[in-house]
Formats: C-alpha cells, sequence, structure tokens
C-alpha cells in the first residue's frame, strides 16, 4: 500500500497526503483526519528511509513565471522581482529555480516541474494570468507557496501585492484635480491580469466620480501599444487632454506619437505611466508615474515563503500584504 493509493482514495495529491500524515500546518484539520483514516482502514505503513528522504530540505525554492520567455524576460518587472527574491534566497543559503513555459500551450509544465520534482522547498508564483487553474493545484499539492499580485480567487492563499485600483484611482484623480483634464484615456493592460483589471477598474472609478468624459482603449503593455492607441483616440475623439497609461512604456509610446502628430506633451495633453522601473526617468519629458515597490515585493514574498517552510502558520487576516504605491511627479503631466 503506497501514499498514492491513499490519495486516489481520498482525491488529493501525493504530496498533500504526504504532508496530512506528517501533521504538517499547511493541512487543514479535516483533510489530515481524513487521510489519517483512510491511511487506517488501508493498512499504510510509512517507509521510513523514504520518508526521511521525503522530509529532508532541498535547500532551494521556486518562482513560477507561467508566461511566455520573451514577455517575461523581456520585461524589467521581473528583473526586479529576482532581483528581490535572490536577495531574500542568498541569506538563507538558498539556490532559486526558475520554472517557466516555452509557450502559452505549455500551461501546466512551469507547475508540474515544481510539484513532482521534490527539488524545491516552497515556491513563488508571479504573472500569473487570471484564468490560470494551475495555481490552485499547486496550492492543494501542499508545498508552501506565496502569490506575487492579487489573486481574489484563492482568499486564503498567501500573496503580496498592492492596491491597483486605488492607484490608478489616485493617477486618474491626478489628471482630472491638479490639472484639469476633462477628457481621458486609458491604455489598458491585457486584462486577463489581474493587475490591468484592476487598473482600467481605478480609471473608469475616478472618471465616474468626477463626471469626466473616458474612454479605454485595450493595450499589451508594450510600448508599440502605445503608440498604436494614440490612433484610436484620432478616430475615437479629437478632444483627448489626458491619459493614464498601465504601465510606462505604454505611456512612453503613446508620447512619442503624440509628439510626430504635432501635440505638444504636457499643454495640450497629460500622460501618467505606472510602475516606475526605469524608463520613466530617462525620456523626454520625463513621465509621471505610479511607482512600485517591486523588489520590496519580491523580498517580503520571499520572507514570508521562508516563514512557511519553516512550519509558521497564517491567518486569513495576515494572509496579504499589501504595499504602498506612490504617485511620482515628473515632467509629462504637467508637474
Amino acid at each position: 500500500m503506497t501514499l498514492r493509493d491513499i490519495a486516489e482514495k481520498v482525491n488529493l495529491s501525493v504530496s498533500a497526503v504526504s504532508m496530512a500524515l506528517q501533521d504538517h500546518p499547511r493541512i487543514g484539520t479535516d483533510t489530515r483526519l481524513r487521510v489519517k483514516g483512510m491511511a487506517k482502514t488501508l493498512g499504510y505503513v510509512p517507509n521510513s528511509a523514504a520518508r526521511a528522504l521525503r522530509v529532508r530540505a532541498a535547500g532551494a525554492i521556486a518562482v513560477i513565471v507561467p508566461n511566455t520567455g520573451q514577455h517575461v524576460f523581456g520585461h524589467a518587472y521581473f528583473m526586479h522581482v529576482l532581483t528581490g527574491v535572490t536577495q531574500v534566497a542568498n541569506e538563507k543559503d538558498a539556490q532559486v529555480i526558475i520554472s517557466t513555459n516555452p509557450d502559452e500551450s505549455h500551461g501546466m509544465a512551469a507547475y508540474e516541474r515544481v510539484i513532482r520534482s521534490g527539488s524545491v522547498d516552497g515556491a513563488i508564483v508571479t504573472s500569473a494570468a487570471v484564468q490560470d487553474n494551475n495555481i490552485g493545484d499547486l496550492l492543494s499539492s501542499g508545498i508552501p507557496v506565496v502569490l506575487v499580485g492579487r489573486f481574489p480567487y484563492f482568499p486564503e492563499a498567501v500573496s503580496v501585492g498592492v492596491d491597483d485600483e486605488a492607484a490608478a484611482y489616485a493617477a486618474t484623480e491626478h489628471l482630472i484635480l491638479a490639472h484639469s483634464r476633462t477628457s481621458l484615456l486609458h491604455l489598458s493592460g491585457p486584462l486577463d491580469h489581474q493587475s490591468a483589471i484592476d487598473r482600467r477598474n481605478g480609471f473608469i472609478a475616478a472618471a465616474d466620480r468626477h463626471d469626466v468624459m473616458a474612454e479605454v482603449v485595450l493595450g499589451d503593455y508594450s510600448e508599440d501599444s502605445g503608440r498604436v492607441a494614440v490612433e484610436a483616440v484620432r478616430t475615437i475623439r479629437h478632444t483627448v487632454d489626458g491619459i493614464f497609461a498601465a504601465n510606462d512604456e505604454m505611456a512612453f509610446g503613446a508620447m512619442t506619437r503624440l509628439t510626430e502628430l504635432g501635440r505638444a506633451v504636457p499643454t495640450q495633453i497629460s500622460i501618467i505611466g505606472f510602475d516606475d522601473f526605469g524608463l520613466s526617468r530617462v525620456t523626454s519629458p520625463s513621465i509621471t508615474t505610479m511607482h512600485v515597490p517591486v523588489e520590496e515585493m519580491a523580498r517580503l514574498a520571499t520572507e514570508r515563503l521562508f516563514g512557511l517552510i519553516a512550519g509558521d502558520t497564517v491567518t486569513p487576516q495576515d494572509a496579504h500584504a499589501i504595499l504602498p504605491v506612490t504617485l511620482v511627479e515628473r515632467q509629462s503631466c504637467g508637474c
């Protein structure tokens, strides 16, 4: 009789059954009792040598990035995440293993490598899409997991993120109150990611609150999509006088195209971006943006992960850490 036999009977993963039999705090009391009851019924006897191998620490953690390599590794966000993770991992003398996919059709691969290999003690997940059901499998596997970002569909998971909706509201309100802009455009990120959804919702809420005209154009976080969005503005309406972009790359693309079209930034049209990963400081004019403390988020996520690995318990009230996002006033909005 093996762990797999028990797992099939109770409809759990092998790793979750193993942790339940070891009274791991990540497994709920009801589940532990159900697993132990089935083990007794089936006459399961643990193999002490195998168990010694299973409970031995691997000395490594995984960073799961379930997106294409081009999208991830070509973006400054990932480098900030990796910097924060490795700073803490180095202090703990632990390795960092990156698990990603060659393309979107291999959606499960990044997770399965971590769940099945047994080569890591825990995992951090970042840049996951809203419809990514593999996160649920990872959480139920019993492996300690911390999510970077907001995941409202996994309310009990441990996460570290920012309030994108409130930050977007603040950016939009700055255009309205500080610069008297009355016809606004939002350059949205891909709406299969929660951060893009929240930033769009914050923009709409602020525009509604102050009763100003507002449009949303879908982008993909690339500079080129910002340029394309400006062409959409010409089609939608000629009176747009304020743009809030979901990241700095799109803000830069929009700004350069507007300059080519003869619209002056910021005198005729104000622009605010989001992220503050470096680009916004070196453009001309420099880009007003919402500063996201990504390295701090990654460090905190890694510290929380090592706490879970050590057996720390996290209450539902403390499961979600929210770090502040701040407005950095530069030239593109008129400040």
